[in-house]
Formats: structure tokens, sequence, C-alpha cells
């Protein structure tokens, strides 16, 4: 899988735990929508996949011990404490030591921090052992010191450069925090498993409720832009942020993913290779 696809990530801060649990639940509910907005890996073998995130497909049957949407996230009482009992569950992958890596394959960390690690007995871990093992989960948001967001496909620098404007706009003014919260907080548990696993295949034409992920995505982008007007972030020319979000914008408008796009090139002009992609999505 990650030598057919590639992401892109963005890193958000927050100011303290309580800002921390509203951000993740907020990002977490909509990170299925920016996978939706982003989706761009729709060939395999040079074949199309069935898929239009097929990136974000893989990561459904990927070692459910260390991915998916985190429901204890929205749980009462969520916070700092909570992630990190997460953590300890997550079965390890290695311990660094000297240059090496010692292969503690689906040991435990808790029993590190006890002393009683079978590769590495009568040791205990040091803090920098704790930093290599949050980076070995892999959710669809990820807390570290940071929120990291996980749900988008790659593409060019326009795309690339609208990711975080999504995300600053969304998380980093009050009102359209609160605002983004409203539009996802009465999701269920059952909403928020269908969103995440339909919108590989489906994106943007994805049934929901009445309606479907193209709405809430024209939501998700009227409450970014909101953000960023506020937030009033000026280039050289005068002009704020929101500039950044209308590769997005268009992509809902035309209710058509990049993925969508290059299927209909290669069903039309491509003549069913897909060969082209190289000279004519080259960034």
């Amino acid at each position: 899988m990650m030598t057919r696809t590639c992401t892109v990530q963005v890193n958000l801060d927050f100011a303290d735990e309580a800002d921390m649990v509203k951000k993740f639940r907020t990002s977490l509910a909509l990170q299925p929508i920016a996978t939706a907005l982003f989706a761009n890996s729709p060939f395999t073998e040079g074949k199309p996949n069935g898929y239009l995130s097929y990136r974000s497909h893989i990561w459904t049957d990927t070692d459910a011990d260390r991915t998916g949407m985190l429901d204890f996230v929205f749980d009462d009482g969520f916070g700092f404490e909570r992630y990190v009992d997460y953590m300890l569950d997550v079965p390890m992958y290695f311990v660094y030591r000297d240059g090496q890596y010692l292969d503690a394959s689906g040991q435990s960390f808790r029993d590190f921090m006890a002393g009683r690690l079978p590769v590495y007995p009568g040791h205990r871990p040091s803090l920098s052992d704790w930093a290599d093992h949050l980076t070995t989960a892999f959710p669809e948001v990820r807390l570290k010191k940071y929120l990291e967001m996980r749900g988008a496909d790659a593409g060019p620098w326009n795309r690339l450069c609208a990711l975080p404007a999504f995300w600053t706009g969304l998380l980093y003014d009050q009102a359209a925090l609160d605002a983004a919260w409203d539009l996802v907080k009465d999701f269920s548990l059952t909403e928020r498993h269908a969103l995440r696993d339909g919108v590989p295949a489906q994106a943007l034409k994805l049934a929901f409720r009445r309606g479907s992920v193209r709405d809430l995505a024209h939501e998700a982008l009227r409450i970014a832009a909101e953000g960023l007007r506020r937030r009033a972030f000026l280039n050289s020319n005068g002009v704020d942020e929101r500039i950044y979000l209308e590769p997005l914008i268009e992509i809902v408008e035309a209710n058509e993913t990049a993925a969508e796009r290059k299927l209909a090139l290669y069903h039309g002009e491509w003549r069913g290779s897909v060969d082209p992609v190289f000279s004519e999505f080259a960034y």
C-alpha cells in the first residue's frame, strides 16, 4: 500500500486538553469528508481498482489494533489519559538501542514500563521510546504534541495548500470550530463508520441521511472559509487564505473528484491507458 499511493498530512496545534478534545472529535468526524474531497488514487497496476481513494480503502483492513476511527474519543471523559491508555495497549513494533532495532512485534509497552519486555528484559523505556511508540499507531487522526490529520490523498501544489487551509479554517477560529462541531456532534457511531467505510469508493456521492457527503463537504468548506476570513492572514496582494480553498470549492461544485476526472480520461481520450497521467498530472 505504501508503495502505490501517497498521502499528505497536516498537523494542528491545540491550546489545552479541552481544546484538544473538541478539535480531536471534530476533525475525526470530518476526516471522511477530507478523504472524499482529496480522493485521488483510482488505479492499481494500470487499471481502475474500483475505488476513488484506494489509499483510504486499504487502511480499513490494515492492523485494526492501530488504525481506525477511535470511537473512544467521543466517550464522556475523554482526554490525554485515555489516549495514553489506548497507546499503551497498541502492540509494539520495536525498541531502538545503540543504532539497532530490537524486534518487539506484538509485545506490550505496559510490560516495557514494568521492565518485563521479553525482547529487552530488565530495561524500562525512555521518553524517546514513548515518542517512537506514538508513531506506530495510524488512526484517521493521531494525537502527539499536535493533532495529525491523516485522511487525504496527495495531489498537486494547489491541493497541498488546500489541505492546511481547510483544517486551519475549521479549527483555528473559535466560531468556526463551534460550527464544525455543531455539524458533526450528533453523528452516531454507526454513521461515523459508514462515512469512513463508504467514501473510499463513492467519495462525494456517498449518501448520508437525506443528502450526500457532497452536502457535508459544502457546509464544511463554508465554515472553513468563514474561519479563514476572520483569521484575516493576508498575502502581499492583500488576499486572505480563502484563496487556497478554491480547488476544493471547484471539486464540490462540479461534484467530481480528482480520481473521477482521471477515470473519465482513462475511459475516454486515454483509451484505457494510465500512461498519460505521468505527463498530464506531473507536479
